[in-house]
């Protein structure tokens, strides 16, 4: 509320001494926009692939919220399962690795890949998952499909952005739009 008190008294809007009828309109109509705004919380991901040709690697970071993760996690495998704690379970990256191998699917060339985490660091209210795909010795074209989080919150988004052949593409998938196919030929 403490925002909406400093846009008032910042505005043009209002007036100590007085505030013509549509000023009056104009402010009763932000105003629940401002109160409700503060409350609703976005659901998003971004994922990064690299294309490293020299080392015939996919590299892949994926930044997704912790609270959020942490929420799959327990539904999932253990409701006791703190992250980022100093005390975190052992099995917290077993359970990671085997969560993200779930929902994120990468075929090249039309073939099946398989991931390897590499590992996670957090990083203020994020978590960092390192992936990577090994001897890719050129990309025609890659099928991504990143439905992490899409089983526990109905308006999850997962940004996706590549790097791939020196072309720099991005692309948002949701419950609707699950995978994206990119030519290189």
């Amino acid at each position: 509320m403490n925002h909406l008190k400093k846009l008032l008294l910042t505005s043009k809007l209002v007036t100590p001494l007085k505030m013509n009828s549509n000023k009056l309109i104009l402010l009763l109509a932000i105003i629940p926009f401002f109160a409700f705004s503060a409350f609703h919380k976005y659901y998003i991901s971004v994922t990064q692939v690299d294309y490293i040709q020299e080392k015939q690697s996919v590299q892949i970071t994926s930044r997704i919220f912790i609270d959020d993760f942490e929420k799959v996690l327990r539904e999932r495998y253990d409701e006791t399962i703190v992250l980022a704690d100093k005390n975190e379970s052992k099995e917290v990256n077993a359970y990671i690795e085997q969560y993200l191998k779930s929902k994120i699917k990468i075929k090249i060339n039309d073939k099946d890949m398989n991931l390897i985490f590499i590992g996670k660091e957090y990083d203020m209210d994020l978590m960092q998952c390192y992936i990577e795909i090994e001897h890719v010795n050129n990309i025609n074209s890659i099928e991504i499909s990143n439905q992490v989080l899409f089983d526990v919150f109905d308006e999850q988004q997962n940004m996706i952005k590549t790097k791939i052949n020196n072309k720099q593409k991005s692309f948002l998938l949701n419950q609707n739009n699950k995978k994206t196919v990119l030519n290189f030929n």
